[in-house]
């Protein structure tokens, strides 16, 4: 019985690594046609700019543990 739970946890961690590295490359990419706009200055990149930075460290804890 504990070992099912385990693996549904671990079943869970790695949808969140997928689901954080999915939304990572969706706001890169969203940084890069804001910035092909010129327009880096504004709320909406400063906000994506942000985003990307908790994911970026989310992401490198994850691929610490091997996740």
């Amino acid at each position: 019985m504990a070992y099912a739970r385990d693996v549904e946890k671990l079943a869970a961690y790695d949808a969140f690594a997928v689901d954080v590295r999915s939304e990572l490359e969706d706001v890169t990419t969203r940084m890069a046609e804001l910035k092909g706009a010129g327009r880096v200055k504004t709320a909406t990149y400063r906000q994506l700019f942000a985003t990307r930075i908790t994911l970026k460290d989310i992401d490198r804890r994850l691929s610490e543990r091997g996740l």
